[in-house]
């Protein structure tokens, strides 16, 4: 378990509602897609970052972390786990509150580094199954 249900609902709750979802593009078929669309029916404001910087969900997208000109809250990585440490690191260097490691994306190091710099953080789980629990 690589978070409590507190740290589940701070995330979702108080933390701030702009997210930068990492991996989220035009494409569909990825998981990154639905669980954009959901934060933002549960009133989040998602911000893609991903290579080619697409506007996804009618936001206009990054390249970044780095390259986001405004405050990120929380950051939701869907790269994979090899990738995913250094997401998380860039978390930090932004100054975002919490880094969120979606279901499968595990990396036990960047958890603790994360945790150690005094942000938020949920490892293998997903917000878009959370979010409708909180009731």
């Amino acid at each position: 378990m690589y978070a409590d249900e507190g740290t589940v609902r701070k995330i979702l709750t108080e933390l701030g509602d702009t997210w930068a979802v990492v991996g989220l593009s035009t494409n569909q078929q990825r998981p990154a897609y639905g669980v954009a669309a959901v934060l933002q029916r549960f009133g989040k404001r998602i911000v893609p970052v991903h290579p080619k910087a697409e506007t996804v969900h009618g936001e206009v997208g990054y390249p970044s972390l780095d390259a986001i000109p405004f405050e990120i809250d929380v950051v939701d990585v869907f790269v994979n786990s090899g990738l995913a440490g250094a997401v998380a690191d860039e978390a930090v260097s932004i100054g975002a509150k919490a880094v969120w490691f979606q279901l499968g994306v595990i990396d036990e190091a960047a958890y603790q580094r994360t945790r150690d710099a005094g942000l938020a953080m949920v490892m293998d789980r997903c917000p878009a199954i959370e979010i409708p629990l909180l009731g």
